[in-house]
């Protein structure tokens, strides 16, 4: 499976140092999904180094990796993928995964409040 097979992009809306004032931006194959209050307005978890200081120190890795991500995540997502007419199968949970993942961020990854 590569980028270019993945049926889902996401985005953060706000860019440099205004990131905890964004919501994301989610589609699947072209129609914006969306997504519960709590997913759309905060960070989404998944496993990374979101230092804004130290980006390549493994000491700043948090999150969750993609098999628990999932695990954790399906009470909203079975819902949002049952409404989009989304595949529920592992292909597509992992897709979402990737893509939100390539996109998250966490409060102060930006530098702004520092």
């Amino acid at each position: 499976m590569t980028d270019t097979d993945n049926p889902f992009s996401a985005r953060w809306s706000a860019k440099g140092h205004t990131l905890c004032l964004g919501h994301w931006i989610i589609h699947y194959r072209g129609a914006v999904l969306v997504l519960p209050d709590k997913q759309a307005e905060n960070d989404m978890d998944t496993f990374g180094n979101f230092s804004f200081l130290f980006p390549d120190d493994d000491a700043y890795l948090e999150g969750t990796e993609e098999d628990d991500w999932i695990v954790e995540n399906l009470e909203w997502m079975l819902p949002l993928f049952e409404t989009h007419g989304i595949p529920l199968d592992e292909s597509h949970l992992r897709w979402f995964y990737q893509a939100v993942n390539a996109a998250d961020w966490r409060c102060a990854s930006c530098g702004g409040c520092i």
